[in-house]
């Protein structure tokens, strides 16, 4: 059985997207379990104070996630400090629209594929070149799993990050025995998700049978399970983690 409060003593996680909310909750949570986190971020100085936050066992590189020189640096930095890679969770979404998918200008959905689909598929990539030697978990959302009215092309992203999550699961157990899991959050209490909350916390409580919304460290507990050898024989899957809303009464 694993040690639940050191499993990930001696590892090395990249968490990208990761200067705030749930990727910087995943970081603090893997480096409370004795592992070592590189952060990314697109603003430096947030990434910096998250870094400082995390103390000796974190390091950050600043840039876009669609960038490919940005992922080279990453992958050159881990290289160069800790000489191995264990887990990457891929956490870098973007939703910069609101509204209809009638309405939707094309350069916004090209940027929100670019990023949320295609850059999770390059970090992957990247990541298992680099000689990823465990797991990878993507952070998708519960958009992904039904219509989600005014988000409709996050949504869309989302609901390709799951299938993504199953191809890459399939492929990678077969031919280097690594692990691939998606988590599924509703609405967490994060600067990303502010628009959807503000204002009116209580009212969007009552649609979880929890009676809150979520926080950061609820995704983080998840996440760190499905990266750990407690998880050793879990792929291919996505975990909602919706405060129950997911629930449909029968009668």
């Amino acid at each position: 059985m694993t040690d639940a409060t050191a499993r990930f003593t001696d590892t090395v996680t990249i968490v990208t997207g990761s200067s705030r909310g749930i990727g910087l909750a995943i970081a603090r949570r893997i480096v409370a379990e004795g592992g070592h986190v590189v952060l990314t971020g697109r603003r430096r100085e947030p990434l910096e104070a998250a870094v400082a936050d995390l103390g000796e066992a974190a390091t950050g590189i600043a840039g876009a996630a669609d960038d490919a020189d940005h992922r080279a640096a990453v992958f050159a930095h881990v290289a160069e400090r800790h000489g191995r890679l264990d887990h990457l969770v891929n956490n870098t979404g973007i939703n910069p629209v609101y509204g209809s998918l009638a309405d939707l200008d094309v350069d916004a959905a090209r940027k929100i594929l670019d990023v949320n689909v295609l850059a999770t598929l390059a970090w992957s990539r990247d990541a298992v070149a680099a000689g990823l030697r465990r797991s990878i978990v993507n952070i998708a959302s519960v958009a992904g799993l039904g219509a989600s009215p005014g988000i409709g092309l996050y949504g869309v992203s989302k609901a390709a990050v799951i299938n993504l999550t199953a191809q890459l699961a399939y492929e990678l157990a077969e031919t280097r025995g690594i692990r691939v899991n998606a988590v599924a959050p509703a609405v967490i209490k994060t600067a990303f998700a502010r628009a959807l909350y503000e204002g009116h916390e209580e009212q969007a409580a009552q649609a979880y049978p929890l009676r809150r919304l979520g926080e950061p460290d609820d995704v983080a507990g998840p996440v760190a399970f499905l990266l750990s050898d407690d998880a050793a024989w879990v792929t291919g899957q996505t975990l909602a983690i919706d405060g129950g809303a997911g629930i449909k009464p029968l009668l």
